[in-house]
């Protein structure tokens, strides 16, 4: 009995609206039901690409890098990264090899005055001729968790703390390292508009 009476509501319901719309709306009210289904994942989807990923879980894999090793005080930080970057590219510059990914910076220590890092670019040659502070070796694998920052280094102090808030919500304990990825190139790109990925690897 329940079923007829169930039918019967929709059937009465385009009545109620105006004549031509029955046949209109008749029709959208079997899409929108049935668009309900894939309506669920979009909304997980969308913050995504709005909002960036934030806690995304992946695994790094290794790719062979060009490394300069340095350390830097907090308030000239984003110089001393810049610097690195700055001898790696032309390092390769004058030997006509391209980087085969984006510039990275592994967070090897940190304290209250600086950290040191290791700046790394990914390359699929072996460059020659490098100077003291400069290996050749593999950027960090293992699983990870994916930030991304956009905007100035300065605000990356913000992005860490939603990063650590983060870890301590989901009770995740991290290695003492951390890594960023530059996705748009730092010695070319206005300050303001970086886009970095940061990486935090899980013990």
């Amino acid at each position: 009995v329940p079923a007829p009476a169930a039918s019967e509501t929709p059937a009465r319901a385009p009545p109620a609206t105006p004549a031509p719309a029955a046949g209109p709306s008749a029709a959208p009210a079997a899409p929108p039901a049935a668009a309900e289904t894939p309506a669920t994942p979009p909304p997980a989807a969308a913050p995504l690409q709005t909002a960036d990923a934030f806690g995304e879980q992946i695994t790094l894999t290794p790719k062979t890098v060009v490394i300069v090793r340095g350390t830097a005080n907090w308030d000239s930080a984003f110089d001393t990264l810049i610097d690195s970057f700055k001898s790696l590219s032309a390092l390769l510059d004058k030997q006509g090899i391209k980087p085969a990914g984006n510039s990275m910076i592994v967070y090897t220590s940190t304290d209250d005055t600086g950290f040191t890092f290791l700046a790394e670019i990914p390359v699929d040659q072996d460059p020659k001729n490098l100077t003291k502070d400069m290996t050749m070796g593999k950027s960090p694998e293992g699983k990870a968790l994916k930030f991304v920052h956009r905007g100035s280094y300065d605000n990356m102090d913000n992005t860490y703390e939603a990063i650590t808030n983060h870890l301590d919500d989901k009770k995740l304990e991290a290695k003492d390292t951390f890594i960023e990825e530059y996705i748009t190139d730092p010695l070319k790109t206005a300050e303001d508009k970086l886009v970095i990925n940061v990486y935090v690897p899980l013990k």
